[in-house]
């Protein structure tokens, strides 16, 4: 945990040090900026590589610049971490994109909870033991070179998973949050193979998510995916890096795909505060989006030449705590699966191009068509309620105020971001998906109505 703020501890340093040398250094203190509402804040996140930009605008002072006094805190897991914010013991959070819709529309938690930052796009994969994987093998075709190739079906796990059922067990597999990425994900692969990974009944008292279930999906919190891998508690899961590629080095695990080859760009994490913070602190949140604009830009400028050094920063215990070696392997680019085939993933984790950090609105509603398809939204809603819900979280008019100091101040030029004056929240119809499925974001039913698996229309569970 970062338990100071640069203010205190920079102050104290270079007084230290002027009173050593005899002469007195400028301190490394924030420029003075009128109208904040707050100065001194804390924020929280979970040790993911995906927290960089929080890392980044502390580490390079960008916070600072806005006026800003930041302190950053690792939380115990995504719950936590959502409690806190409702409650203001924290400022602001890393937070799963489904966080602030679940909260919103009483999923769990509820609790007016908005983001006017995305950020990032990808970083997850699904990782099986290697038990698991022997297996899927036999069902995976080869390439020339005798390496599998890539996507990987989750059809090829099906005969294992029915296997299972046989032998009368069940095939566990992690995933981080109900309302998270990877849960979306890991259940989105699965029936794209063939495999229902069940629904939830939350009127009914069941949230488990397994009603109907071919595999068994529940919350394990990402730094422990490893060793309850390991320990045989579960067969795989879904989480975001470094934690997939934990389980290579500690050859425990393999993983047999990403998010970026089941859905190619899709956004990821998200910086959420409540309602009741942004209310009252509206000049302090417009600073703290322009500090992380600048951080993800950072983290992307110049083909990722930065990045070296963001694993540098990551690796260190008050942020993810891996070895850099293991951060290294997908923030710089590349990703390895079964040990030893290391492929080039680009993309594996973006924090800026492709306007990753722009809140869109059809990247709400995505979350919540999964969220209807499992389940979790019980009853089948019209296309003018999705959008309601997803203009009452995402909120690009706050990420455009910050965009546009940052263009006036020269900082990023405008050509870097979405064209304010016509955008519309909307990204064009996404068919880049494992299953071909085209999503139009526009028309979240017709969208449902496409997949076999899943609730769609009047469905209920």
């Amino acid at each position: 945990m970062k338990q100071f703020t640069r203010k205190t501890f920079g102050a104290g340093l270079s007084l230290a040090i002027a009173l050593a040398v005899g002469s007195l250094l400028p301190l490394h203190s924030a420029q003075a900026v009128e109208g904040l509402e707050k100065e001194e804040l804390k924020f929280g996140f979970i040790k993911l590589t995906d927290m960089a930009p929080l890392a980044i605008a502390y580490e390079k002072g960008f916070f600072e610049d806005e006026g800003l006094y930041v302190s950053l805190e690792a939380q115990a897991n995504w719950k936590v971490l959502l409690d806190r914010v409702i409650d203001g013991e924290l400022d602001g959070a890393h937070m799963l994109a489904g966080q602030p819709l679940g909260a919103t529309i009483g999923f769990g938690t509820q609790a007016d909870v908005i983001t006017a930052f995305s950020m990032d796009l990808n970083g997850n994969g699904i990782t099986v033991s290697n038990a698991v994987w022997e297996e899927m093998k036999k069902h995976i075709p080869m390439d020339a070179d005798g390496k599998p190739v890539h996507p990987i079906s989750a059809a090829a796990l099906k005969p294992i998973i029915e296997q299972y059922k046989a032998a009368g067990k069940p095939f566990n597999m992690g995933m981080v949050f109900p309302v998270s990425t990877h849960n979306y994900e890991l259940r989105y692969w699965l029936a794209a193979g063939g495999i229902n990974p069940g629904y939830y009944a939350p009127a009914k008292g069941d949230t488990s998510g397994q009603i109907n279930a071919d595999a068994l999906l529940s919350v394990t919190p990402p730094p422990q995916m490893p060793a309850t891998l390991e320990a045989g508690t579960i067969s795989g899961y879904c989480v975001g890096e470094p934690w997939n590629q934990q389980a290579v080095f500690k050859g425990i695990g393999v993983p047999v795909i990403t998010d970026y080859e089941i859905w190619k760009n899709n956004p990821e994490k998200v910086f959420g505060v409540s309602q009741q913070w942004a209310d009252e602190n509206p000049n302090t949140h417009i600073a703290v989006v322009k500090a992380l604009i600048r951080a993800a830009e950072w983290l992307d400028a110049d083909n990722n030449a930065n990045r070296g050094e963001a694993v540098k920063i990551l690796s260190q215990s008050a942020y993810v705590g891996a070895d850099a070696e293991v951060i290294a392997n997908s923030m710089t680019g590349t990703f390895e699966y079964e040990k030893g085939d290391k492929r080039s993933v680009p993309d594996f984790n973006v924090f800026f191009r492709y306007n990753a950090t722009y809140p869109y609105y059809s990247d709400a509603i995505w979350y919540l068509t999964q969220m209807r398809r499992w389940g979790q939204i019980g009853e089948a809603q019209p296309d003018s309620w999705y959008m309601d819900i997803a203009k009452k979280v995402y909120r690009p008019d706050i990420y455009a105020e910050a965009a546009k100091e940052l263009i006036a101040e020269g900082k990023i030029p405008a050509s870097a971001f979405p064209d304010f004056a016509s955008e519309s929240g909307f990204k064009p119809p996404q068919s880049e998906f494992i299953d071909k499925v085209t999503y139009d974001g526009s028309k979240p039913n017709a969208y449902l109505q496409q997949f076999e698996i899943g609730l769609k229309g009047d469905d209920q569970i």
